[in-house]
């Protein structure tokens, strides 16, 4: 039968003061119960750990090999209590992050640089994925989080508003329209419009088409040649024109620039988290909520 780790802690105790009165002292128990609980620590191993005399107590060899060994085993095990405790309390572990490659250019890395500075031992991964595949991984547990722009269907999850972003237009420094503080719906329908196809995000899709439902005149809509282009090279060039969030700013390549729309909703990109809450999701959802407070994410003009 294996010790309980408190004898084996009272036992080091002894071996250290080699004597029972003080030993009792320090741990804060009376003598005849410290004597008890080594008693039952040598019937425990099945050997005798203590010589004792009315004058002194010495270590026998196996005594002298447990008292040897005995701190590291109980610093290994402080050490796997503690992990535990940290697992628990969503302040250690594994956290799993799907974003959509959109939310990559600023609201995903610093709510993971965030998450880092709060829970160091945190062993986070983030990485983009396929919007539409983010809501059904939280539901299924492959992920912990997700970070999605526009409400996703799904079932099986909470989402929360994590930001709010105006809609614009990102354009060439060069293109007619850069002359323009903000733009209309109207203004944009003479152009190519560089849209992703549908399966890539409906919502935000029909969003964005929705933009032009009511105008007499409908723009030409061209799907980009690369799913996720960070160069820009067709909008570089003046070939086409992008509707993209406020927040694609921070990761602007150069020669281009970005106009808001007149009169149109806010784009909203969401926290996904499992309906039901671990202290990992609480954490990571107390912590979005103040990151959001602090950089003024939920407040669109």
């Amino acid at each position: 039968m294996a010790p309980d780790t408190s004898s084996l802690r009272y036992f080091l105790v002894v071996a250290q003061e080699r004597n029972f009165t003080r030993a009792a002292a320090r741990i804060g128990i009376a003598q005849p119960a410290l004597s008890a609980r080594i008693r039952r620590l040598e019937a425990d191993l099945g050997t005798q750990l203590l010589t004792r005399t009315t004058r002194s107590v010495a270590l026998t060899p196996a005594g002298t090999a447990l008292a040897d060994s005995a701190p590291a085993a109980l610093a290994a095990l402080d050490r796997a209590f503690d992990t535990a405790r940290r697992v628990g309390l969503g302040a250690a572990g594994p956290l799993r992050i799907g974003y959509s490659a959109s939310a990559g250019s600023e609201t995903a890395p610093l709510l993971v640089e965030a998450l880092r500075r709060d829970a160091p031992d945190l062993q986070i991964i983030a990485a983009p994925m396929p919007t539409p595949d983010i809501s059904t991984a939280v539901a299924q547990g492959r992920l912990d989080v997700g970070i999605t722009r526009a409400e996703q269907p799904g079932t099986g999850v909470r989402r929360f508003p994590l930001r709010r972003e105006r809609i614009g237009v990102q354009l060439s420094l060069s293109h007619p329209l850069a002359a323009h503080v903000d733009l209309d719906p109207t203004d944009l329908v003479a152009y190519p419009i560089q849209l992703h196809d549908r399966p890539a995000n409906p919502p935000l899709h029909d969003a964005l088409v929705n933009l032009f439902r009511d105008l007499p005149t409908q723009p030409q809509f061209i799907t980009p040649a690369v799913a996720f282009d960070m160069s820009q090279r067709a909008v570089r060039t003046g070939t086409t024109i992008s509707l993209v969030g406020e927040a694609a700013l921070s990761a602007h390549p150069p020669g281009l620039t970005w106009r808001p729309l007149r009169g149109v909703a806010p784009l909203t990109i969401c926290l996904v988290l499992p309906h039901v809450l671990m202290p990992i999701h609480r954490r990571v959802r107390t912590l979005a909520k103040s990151l959001a407070t602090e950089l003024d994410w939920l407040t669109v003009e």
